[in-house]
């Protein structure tokens, strides 16, 4: 948010300019959010409460979060956009990312060789 001096003839206040990290109050919801919480926890088993899939390394649970995105956006097709756009269709499709719904096999050619 910038602010700068009123101009000329107004009555000496600041107009403030918004951007991209200062969202219209008016606007601002959780609800996005929690929806993805919610959708994470149901998916993986290491973010529920009490469980033994917990993940030891911070490098695992980084990797187990980045397939679950990966999948969810690439390779899972989603009923809202299907209805919408009349195919089956994920995020990234929608967004113009990528032209059709990814396989297993084209997220795991993804990976760094396994080191020798």
């Amino acid at each position: 948010m910038t602010a700068s001096p009123g101009k000329s003839g107004e009555s000496g206040g600041t107009v403030v300019e918004r951007g991209p990290a200062c969202p219209d109050p008016e606007r601002i919801s959780t609800s996005f959010v929690e929806r993805q919480n919610l959708t994470m926890r149901m998916g993986m088993r290491r973010f529920t409460r009490l469980t033994n899939g917990f993940s030891k390394k911070i490098e695992n649970h980084a990797a187990a979060v980045s397939l679950h995105f990966m999948h969810y956006n690439f390779a899972r097709p989603h009923q809202t956009l299907t209805k919408k756009y009349g195919q089956k269709m994920t995020p990234a499709m929608a967004a113009g990312v990528v032209d059709h719904t990814w396989t297993y096999w084209e997220i795991a050619a993804l990976l760094d060789p396994p080191k020798s």
